[in-house]
């Protein structure tokens, strides 16, 4: 019941204090105007930070509770006047980070720490880089309206769950709440089209507030629990949407010779708008994937290592591939041949980097040492499994080498994954075969084959297969199904379900322009009755699609079939004219530009 209070007593104290913060800053001149750099269109107050930190202090001071955090505090009310005064001042990237190094080693000091490896010095670089990182990736994810708060609402849920079953965490978990309400009342104000923003001093608050309290959501290392995967899965995935993006960014920025820490227009957020996403949609794929990150997290709390092994899997892969088809998306100025070119490295090493190929391989590494392990998992158990642990690992780089050396020689580094098709499908298998055939060679002639199973190879190979093939194909699902959920206006109808009028759907989804909603195809074949193509259903014959027409349940009617007698094309155009439907016909033709004799 007191949590409760403390949440809501919080949440009105900032839908109160947050006006008066937006007022404030326009009175004072402390605002954001619109630039290159910027999503926003108009002038909007940066003191949104201002707020949550007055309503989260003074709340924690009002309602008297004991015990609260005051190192914590401490360190958050550092972070906030640090990204205050880069509000007001723009401070260097280089102090900034010095600072928050500086604020990190003071928490650091008073033991909150993770503990991942037992290990003093690795766990306290690893804490430094936690608390540093994940304050930064919350200040790179504050890019659009209600994008960095609503995330921070649905991780702080999350780590309320996990702390409520930790020992000696009701102060945090009191913290916790409070600072929930106060974000939730600021994101009221925040969403699109938004009033205020949280500015520096609010995303690096919330962002060292959220990293220190998710030292203490998995289990720890010292605790004596089975599930160990847990101890770095939790806080990883519990943040999975800030380190993801993080990453993209970075990643893409140094690829394209840009700075990680100059602004631009190039984040998740950008680039799902970029491909025909609203913003609001664009936030809300972002609200999810932190929710299902959440919950995955929450997951590997309550199930077995070798499950929770399985989710860690799947979640990261996941998002691996959806990053991957963002960074895709073409978001920088400028044509391939204006990157930053380092005439040193080698072709190979071009290759891989500036045609964003590095991330297909090293996504390909994962996919073909998680192949090679499930393999093993698959044939042995036990402790047969645990007796043939060193011949795994002292085998995998070679399957490694060999299988991406392979691939890169098959071409399937050429491969546009967007239009993936059973032909990339061919070339992929061959690419598995022959480097599953030359690892099973290479590995007689240096081991003898000695302690290792041909049966291994064999699941090895079915699996890489599916894994390689099912990772590229999801880039064309994605692609299509993002493009068939924006799409609106007219209610178009396409007349043959044969090849030109699948020729005419692939064309349509193609465009640019989302101005119309596919409703399916009619075709007069009945046999094709009640069956789909590509998703799309076949509503009826010539006689349904008149139906239609006269019913005004459709606005254009696109050909796809020469089969059309001109007696009814000139009835259906009749029709459409009388009934004000578009009526149109994708041609398809050749010009000659260069005259042969």
């Amino acid at each position: 019941m007191t949590l409760t209070v403390n949440f809501f007593v919080a949440l009105l104290v900032s839908l109160l204090v947050v006006p008066l913060c937006r007022k404030l800053a326009f009175s004072a001149g402390y605002v954001a105007t619109p630039s290159d750099e910027r999503w926003h269109r108009e002038t909007t107050a940066i003191f949104g930070g201002v707020a949550i930190f007055v309503t989260v202090l003074s709340c924690s001071v009002l309602l008297g509770l004991s015990g609260l955090p005051v190192v914590l505090i401490v360190a958050a009310s550092g972070m906030f006047l640090l990204g205050l005064v880069d509000d007001i001042w723009s401070l260097k990237p280089f102090t900034k980070l010095i600072v928050q190094i500086v604020i990190a080693a003071t928490l650091l000091f008073f033991e909150y720490r993770l503990e991942w490896t037992g290990s003093l010095i690795v766990d306290t670089l690893l804490t430094l880089a936690w608390i540093v990182g994940i304050s930064n990736a919350f200040n790179l994810l504050d890019n659009m309206d209600g994008l960095c708060a609503g995330v921070s609402v649905i991780v702080g849920l999350t780590v309320l769950f996990t702390l409520m079953g930790q020992p000696d965490t009701g102060a945090e978990i009191n913290f916790l709440v409070i600072l929930l309400g106060a974000t939730l009342g600021f994101l009221v104000y925040n969403v699109s089209p938004a009033s205020i923003f949280l500015g520096d001093s609010g995303s690096l608050f919330l962002g060292v507030c959220l990293s220190v309290l998710t030292l203490q959501s998995g289990y720890s290392a010292g605790a004596g629990q089975s599930n160990v995967l847990s101890i770095v899965a939790v806080p990883v995935l519990v943040l999975l949407v800030p380190i993801a993006d993080t990453t993209l960014v970075s990643v893409m920025r140094i690829l394209h010779g840009r700075r990680p820490s100059e602004g631009g227009r190039d984040h998740s957020s950008h680039r799902l708008v970029a491909i025909g996403l609203s913003e609001r949609a664009a936030v809300g794929v972002l609200w999810g994937l932190a929710a299902l990150g959440g919950l995955a997290g929450l997951g590997m709390q309550w199930l077995s290592e070798d499950w929770s092994s399985v989710l860690a899997v799947v979640v990261v892969l996941a998002i691996a591939i959806f990053g991957i088809y963002l960074a895709q998306v073409r978001v920088y100025e400028g044509t391939e041949s204006e990157r930053k070119e380092f005439t040193t490295l080698r072709p190979l090493t071009v290759n891989l980097t500036y045609k964003r190929q590095v991330a297909e391989v090293i996504l390909d590494v994962f996919l073909i040492s998680l192949a090679y392990y499930t393999a093993y998992r698959v044939r042995f158990e036990g402790v047969e499994l645990a007796a043939l642990y060193p011949s795994f690992l002292e085998s995998l780089p070679l399957v490694l080498a060999i299988q991406v050396i392979i691939l890169l020689l098959i071409g399937a580094y050429r491969i546009v994954w967007r239009h993936f098709g059973l032909m990339d499908a061919v070339t992929l298998g061959k690419a598995v075969m022959l480097g599953t055939l030359a690892s099973v060679f290479v590995l007689v002639f240096v081991y003898r084959f000695e302690n290792y199973s041909r049966g291994v190879f064999i699941i090895y190979g079915a699996l890489l297969i599916l894994m390689l093939a099912g990772s590229r194909a999801s880039f064309r699902i994605i692609s299509e199904s993002i493009r068939r959920g924006v799409q609106s206006g007219d209610r178009l109808v396409i007349y043959g379900a044969g090849d030109g009028g699948v020729a005419a759907m692939r064309e349509l989804l193609n465009q640019n322009d989302c101005s119309y909603q596919m409703l399916g195809f009619v075709d007069d074949d009945t046999s094709k009755l009640r069956t789909w193509i590509h998703g799309y259903p076949i509503l009826g014959d010539y006689n349904g699609l008149v139906s239609l027409v006269m019913s005004d349940a459709i606005d254009c009617v696109v050909l796809g079939t020469r089969m059309i007698d001109s007696g009814r094309l000139s009835d259906l155009e009749k029709l459409c004219v009388e009934h004000n439907v578009k009526l149109s016909r994708m041609h398809v033709d050749f010009k000659s530009l260069v005259a042969v004799s």
